[in-house]
């Protein structure tokens, strides 16, 4: 089985190192790399992919907040930290789980427990996106539709959605292609969510989503989407 990767990301060295003793007892996790602020922490993780991230929150300059926040996919994610005010927030963003520092041993054997329960696996897109003062972690997959929305994205998933700061323009270039596509100047749908493709006036499409919404397609958009869906 293939071992999963993990980067360990805090100001402090000797909390680092306190990661890395707890790590040496579970040799399915290796440590590619580790980091003392948000900007090394997120050159290391473009470079390494790693599968899982112990994080803290509180950093000078930018919280393991702000790195999450400007990483266009994100691992999964242990936090880690002395502040307990940050827990609920924690939670919210659905993180495997949440240690106190300093760490006991039986508390990072449970967290390690989450770790095996949640199924990591590679490649699990992600983005962390902090609207307001809600934080969320979304995976591209549940995104049926995204909006322009001036210098935003509206971002349209189960029965939420946020605003992503990105330019539709932007977003289009970075989503997989196999799964998103442009139907107008204002919004892209997940090819996935498509329930039904209707004929509208002038050869245009309109679409009906499993979610119920309806979506127009431009002319152009159109013609594109009928030779990609082979109709």
């Amino acid at each position: 089985m293939k071992k999963l990767s993990v980067i360990i990301i805090d100001d402090e060295r000797n909390a680092r190192e306190e990661v890395k003793k707890l790590l040496e007892g579970y040799p399915e996790l290796e440590i590619v790399g580790e980091a003392k602020n948000a900007d090394e922490a997120k050159e290391l993780i473009d470079l390494k992919h790693p599968d899982l991230l112990f994080l803290d929150i509180q950093m000078p300059e930018k919280s393991g907040f702000d790195l999450l926040e400007s990483l266009d996919h994100v691992p999964r994610v242990i936090f880690t930290t002395a502040y307990d005010q940050y827990a609920v927030k924690a939670f919210e963003v659905s993180a495997i789980d949440y240690l106190m520092k300093p760490i006991r041993e039986e508390r990072f054997a449970k967290a390690m427990e989450q770790v095996k329960y949640k199924a990591i696996t590679p490649n699990d897109d992600r983005i962390f996106v902090k609207d307001r003062q809600q934080y969320h972690f979304i995976s591209w997959s549940n995104v049926h539709l995204i909006e322009s929305m001036d210098n935003y994205a509206r971002l349209y998933f189960g029965d939420k959605n946020v605003f992503l700061k990105s330019s539709l323009n932007l977003l289009e270039q970075k989503l997989d292609k196999a799964t998103f596509f442009r139907i107008n100047r204002a919004q892209i749908i997940n090819l996935k969510y498509i329930e039904k493709m209707m004929p509208a006036t002038e050869g245009r499409l309109k679409l009906l989503l499993k979610t119920g919404e309806e979506a127009d397609v431009s002319d152009r958009q159109s013609v594109k989407l009928k030779k990609l869906m082979k109709i």
